[in-house]
């Protein structure tokens, strides 16, 4: 990375991040994994290697994993959210790692929601 002189170059480089991170939220598909403490006891970190590993066995490019913290629903531990361009955030709950596949070929990429792992969506 270049060093930066002066201010109108940091200005520059902000701009430039805010863009790109912009770019790669906009219109991809998000998967994201609570990862609180209560997440992570409940099994977190293999859901989000299910969720990984099936990604990549599909070779989906256009898709970020991401991870969140406690968001009050402990007693639903492991969560995984998926979001689709143009559709609301769907919350599956009490998941177990091999639940995620079936998560990720049904919702993800054929857009049907598996409801009977459904916990929370707006309505």
């Amino acid at each position: 990375m270049p060093k930066i002189s002066n201010l109108e170059e940091l200005k520059k480089l902000r701009d430039k991040s805010i863009a790109e991170t912009a770019a790669r939220k906009e219109g991809r598909f998000r998967v994201i994994i609570g990862l609180g403490t209560c997440g992570i006891a409940a099994g977190g970190r293999k859901i989000m290697e299910a969720a990984m590993e099936e990604i990549a066995k599909r070779g989906l490019k256009d898709v970020s994993v991401e991870t969140t913290g406690c968001i009050g629903m402990c007693q639903n531990e492991p969560l995984m959210d998926i979001v689709r361009p143009g559709e609301p955030r769907v919350t599956y709950g009490n998941l177990k790692p091999e639940d995620v596949p079936r998560i990720i070929a049904d919702h993800l990429v054929n857009g049907n929601v598996v409801e009977e792992k459904v916990i929370g969506r707006p309505e």
